[in-house]
């Protein structure tokens, strides 16, 4: 009687251990939670290089003509040279402007 109850206390514990591990399981994984992570962050990258964009493009909607047409002539000019102080071109410089 009492190896069987044994033997039957067995059975039961051991089938009952595999639907525990299971169970841990559940959650997500390390791996997965990372993927998430950069997947957001780089949401977040992409949203805020919308705003900006759209930020600047309201910006020179507000400006009049002769305004935008300066600021594309020097934002040309910063790109050819970089950006600091620039120097006027000789003949711009001899024969004002």
């Amino acid at each position: 009687m009492r190896v069987l109850f044994r033997r039957l206390l067995m059975l039961v514990l051991l089938s009952a251990a595999p639907s525990v591990a299971l169970h841990a399981q559940d959650g997500i994984t390390k791996k997965q939670a990372e993927k998430n992570l950069a997947r957001k962050a780089k949401e977040e990258r992409k949203a805020k290089a919308r705003k900006v964009k759209d930020d600047r493009k309201r910006h020179l909607d507000i400006q009049d003509k002769a305004t935008r047409k300066r600021i594309k002539r020097n934002t040309k000019r910063a790109d050819r040279h970089g950006s600091g102080r620039h120097r006027d071109g000789w003949l711009r410089r001899t024969l004002g402007r």
